[in-house]
């Protein structure tokens, strides 16, 4: 029924929007939606850290009501964090995260994210925060190795997810639902610390929707430095949770905690997927 009643409200909205492309005046009011929908924040707060986030649709919304709900085993795993740390946050989506850590823990946050949908939202975050210095957009998806291929998405919402890079699985293993796409290129960590110059990070934050396993492949000698690592994981995708184990192994770190919050015990989508957080001995 929910499904139902989304489609049905979105073609009403389509046609509205369609209406109103025909005249001047139309594409007028139609430009002036849009730039007060991008005006509109929702406040979040949450262990005495207060922040606003961009809230220009019902997902954004949803983002924000359910800051400190949706996960938080990533903000106690933030918490924990000494201030001043560097944190490469990788999938960073509209930034949620990559704000926390940087206004509550005052980290350095590179804040990696390929969608040209959540960019604009991430960037608006981060300034609206006050958060430029603290915070470094990476416009470009990690992977394995350098390469120009396809970003694979199967939603083109402000502040959506489930999308992959030179692969057609998603999050789970399994085919994709691809809507839209584009080229672009993709690096390794290793050549974000090369080419690119990026301080290697004390901790990092993965959540990529199922190609976790092989941007690990790609980032041997930053593993062995980092101090710990939060990475989501679906128990469903065999070949992702068998090999995310290998590489975190072999960088000397060590299984702490597996949690996911209690909204996703009876999700069709994201019951079996679980944000692992792995820790050297002394960490």
């Amino acid at each position: 029924m929910k499904e139902f009643i989304k489609t049905v409200v979105g073609k009403i909205g389509a046609g509205f929007v369609s209406l109103l492309s025909r005249s001047q005046v139309g594409r007028f009011l139609q430009n002036e939606m849009v730039k007060e929908l991008m005006l509109v924040q929702a406040t979040v707060h949450h262990n005495g850290c207060s922040l606003n986030f961009s809230a220009p649709n019902m997902l954004n919304y949803f983002r924000a009501d359910s800051f400190s709900t949706k996960e938080p085993e990533t903000l106690e795993w933030i918490d924990r964090m000494p201030k001043g740390s560097i944190v490469w946050d990788i999938g960073a989506n509209v930034g949620l995260y990559s704000c926390y850590a940087a206004k509550h823990r005052n980290c350095k946050v590179y804040a990696f994210e390929p969608s040209v949908f959540n960019l604009e939202l991430l960037a608006r975050n981060i300034f609206i925060n006050g958060l430029v210095d603290n915070i470094t957009i990476i416009p470009l998806p990690l992977s394995d190795k350098l390469r120009s291929s396809s970003l694979n998405m199967s939603s083109t919402d402000w502040g959506g997810a489930l999308s992959t890079f030179n692969e057609s699985y998603g999050h789970d293993g399994k085919e994709l639902d691809k809507i839209f796409g584009f080229s672009t290129i993709g690096l390794s960590m290793e050549d974000a610390v090369k080419t690119l110059k990026i301080p290697l990070p004390d901790y990092i934050k993965m959540d990529v929707d199922g190609i976790e396993h092989l941007i690990l492949k790609g980032g041997n000698h930053v593993l062995l430095n980092i101090k710990g690592i939060l990475v989501e994981v679906n128990d469903d995708y065999i070949e992702q949770e068998h090999n995310v184990t290998k590489y975190l192994n072999e960088a000397g770190l060590i299984l702490q905690e597996k949690r996911h919050s209690e909204m996703f015990t009876d999700s069709d989508l994201f019951s079996n997927s679980f944000n692992q957080i792995w820790l050297r001995k002394e960490h």
